[in-house]
């Protein structure tokens, strides 16, 4: 009787499947940059704040856009069974990339002494960068799950006749496997198809 094994992606593999996720992650993140630095010169040089208070403002802002591109363009087809875990995952990375970014432009502005416009706004690209990297290793993983694949093995269709049973059906007609066997072997998966149907009521 033969067995087919499930191979598994290899590497290079996996790499070419996350390309396109790769690119629509880039493309959202994107977006969510032009936000962000569109929303920080405002309060940098328009409401004339602090370069922090600028920082966390303008990625408040660029996270509340991002979670929309993500959950409903990028990882549509992702686990959405509790939202509201998801949101709350969503917020805890997202402050943690903030984090990431907040702490850049605080030692490049208060602790090397880099405080022109300009030098904050490189000092930025340089935390957007870091943080996107954790952003998108942490959303992927743990935010917006897979759907699980089903365990079980999928059942015959109507009308149709089992694998195992066929087969057997085929070597009793050829002579190299007895009868009774062959009816042992259907009174089994009779019995396995009712426990089957009793469970799903």
């Amino acid at each position: 009787m033969a067995t087919t094994t499930a191979s598994n992606p290899s590497l290079a593999q996996k790499l070419r499947g996350m390309s396109g996720e790769v690119v629509k992650f880039g493309l959202v993140g994107l977006s969510g940059v032009v936000v962000n630095f569109v929303v920080f010169w405002v309060c940098l040089n328009g409401l004339h704040l602090a370069s922090l208070r600028s920082n966390i403002a303008a990625t408040l802002v660029a996270i509340a856009t991002n979670y929309l591109g993500y959950r409903y363009w990028l990882y549509r087809d992702r686990d959405a069974a509790s939202r509201k875990r998801e949101i709350t995952l969503f917020l805890v990375f997202s402050g943690a990339g903030m984090l990431i970014e907040t702490g850049v432009l605080g030692i490049t502005v208060y602790v090397l002494g880099f405080s022109s416009h300009f030098e904050q706004l490189a000092a930025k690209v340089a935390g957007l960068a870091l943080g996107t990297v954790f952003r998108f290793v942490s959303y992927r993983t743990w935010v917006f799950k897979a759907v699980p694949e089903s365990t079980t093995a999928p059942s015959a269709a109507p009308g149709t006749v089992p694998a195992p049973l066929a087969e057997a059906l085929a070597e009793t007609v050829a002579g190299t496997a007895p009868a009774a066997g062959v009816v042992a072997q259907a009174e089994l998966m009779l019995a396995a198809q009712e426990i089957r149907y009793a469970k799903a009521e």
